[in-house]
């Protein structure tokens, strides 16, 4: 991961650094500000490779941006680019493309080598992140991608769920997360923009693989949501999935754990949370808090993970604390 800030930077040069080397030489865009606004600016990214592509999240004080016919000439890029509003909004505009806002939340796509105007909305500035992955790594690109004039994803899309799920498992996910993973997410929303923008066809090879990548990721946090509900089934996650409950056991039979593996694991795991955040809390509570239907079931499902009732795990916690 690299970081950076304009606070590295004397306050008189830093938007003139940031616009002549990040803005040009690292986001290949020309960068404006008025001059009496240009002390107070601010800046700062971090940059994250995942094989040839990058994670980008930014996050700077109001200014101008344009990719320009010379920018482009200067510093081609050749990606396919995910943008996800984090705070604020955004304005786009552009010779080919009808403006448009983002606001936060929301999800843009478009191609890297295509001009384009874009300024916040307001007083709090860019704050974003752009998933930029590189068409050679796009496995059968499409053509027409270098059609593809920013654009936001439209929220009654049927993508936009797992868009969403995996863009969060890329971000939440360290640099010691495995490097097959994130390829295959980096991979599934790609196809996911394209789908979206109807260069790739829902039912190809490529576009059912994202599709399963895709679900099976919403597939788990939905489970972490429901968690506490004894009545988890995978007959409940996959109606909202809109998937058939056979096709939710596929999903799971690529993983290394079953369905209800998952769901024992993940209860295991919160209980074991709650052991140690809540020293005062019932363990009953913390049983059925954790989505077990009885403290049978729960001591049973904890001893077989920990080799030790809760109560045990409970007072050894307690003592480390004290000794600590």
């Amino acid at each position: 991961m690299y970081t950076w800030s304009t606070d590295q930077v004397d306050p008189r040069d830093r938007f003139d650094y940031w616009r002549e080397v990040r803005a040009k030489g690292l986001f290949g865009v020309t960068a404006e500000l008025e001059p009496g606004q240009r002390r107070d600016f601010f800046g700062a990214f971090s940059l994250r490779k995942l094989g040839n592509a990058g994670l980008i999240e930014l996050r700077a004080s109001p200014y101008r941006v344009e990719r320009r016919e010379a920018d482009i000439a200067d510093a081609r890029s050749d990606s396919l680019c995910i943008y996800q509003q984090l705070g604020g909004g955004g304005w786009f505009s552009g010779v080919r493309l009808a403006d448009f806002s983002v606001r936060s939340g929301m999800f843009a796509t478009s191609y890297a080598d295509l001009p384009y105007r874009t300024a916040p909305l307001g007083e709090d500035g860019f704050h974003l992140r752009i998933l930029k992955v590189p068409v050679a790594d796009i496995p059968r690109p499409p053509a027409g991608l270098e059609a593809l004039v920013p654009q936001p994803v439209q929220a009654q899309t049927t993508v936009l769920p797992l868009l969403e799920s995996c863009f969060r498992d890329l971000v939440e996910s360290s640099g010691a997360a495995s490097p097959t993973n994130s390829t295959a997410l980096v991979e599934a929303l790609a196809h996911f923009a394209l789908m979206e923008r109807g260069v790739l066809r829902p039912g190809s090879r490529l576009a059912q693989h994202a599709l399963r990548t895709g679900r099976l990721s919403l597939a788990r946090r939905l489970i972490e949501r429901y968690l506490s509900r004894p009545a988890l089934s995978p007959a409940l996650i996959a109606d909202m999935l809109g998937i058939s409950v056979r096709h939710m056991h596929v999903l799971f039979e690529a993983t290394p754990t079953s369905f209800s593996q998952t769901v024992a694991a993940l209860r295991v795991d919160r209980s074991r949370r709650l052991l140690r955040e809540a020293p005062d809390r019932p363990i009953a509570e913390i049983a059925f808090a954790s989505g077990f239907d009885s403290l049978a079931t729960f001591y049973r499902a904890f001893n077989a993970v920990e080799g030790m009732s809760p109560g045990d795990y409970r007072a050894i916690q307690r003592a480390e604390a004290v000794q600590r």
